[in-house]
């Protein structure tokens, strides 16, 4: 384990940049597909349009988010596996990893809510999903302000 602790440290920065890209990635479609939703929700009625938005869904969903969501999971323990001791620098960490284990059941929830939308299984009204669309907002500001301020 040392020695991959310190294979990870020769590469840390470049590995905090690839984690600090996917992250934004994985939040520009954490943002969006909500939005997704609420058109979808909201046009029903126009089933060119629907065609269009569900294709933008799946799109978003398996070619940009999860292969983002991935990457960001990944290269994040590779930095904590370089730097085991953050455990002991304070309350942040904990609460920031919690955090982001809640954005991860978002992100699943999500993945769930556009296979139902493209089986038009999902009854959820647009108010619901604009509601819905904040989640990521807030979890991301939590997480920002541990990983910065470190309380």
């Amino acid at each position: 384990m040392e020695y991959l602790s310190s294979v990870f440290m020769e590469y840390y920065q470049w590995l905090k940049a690839v984690h600090i890209m996917s992250i934004i990635a994985w939040m520009a479609g954490l943002l969006y597909l909500p939005r997704l939703f609420v058109y979808h929700s909201e046009n029903r009625a126009s089933k060119e349009f629907v065609q269009v938005v569900k294709l933008q869904e799946y799109r978003l969903f398996a070619y940009i988010m999860r292969p983002a969501m991935l990457a960001s999971v990944i290269t994040g323990a590779m930095l904590i596996m370089a730097n085991l001791a953050v455990f002991k620098s304070g309350m942040w960490i904990h609460i920031k990893l919690t955090l982001v284990a809640l954005m991860l059941i978002f992100h699943i929830a999500c993945g769930v809510l556009a296979s139902k939308m493209q089986r038009e299984s999902c009854t959820l009204s647009p108010r619901f999903f604009r509601v819905f669309n904040e989640v990521p907002t807030l979890l991301m500001i939590g997480i920002v302000l541990c990983a910065v301020l470190k309380f």
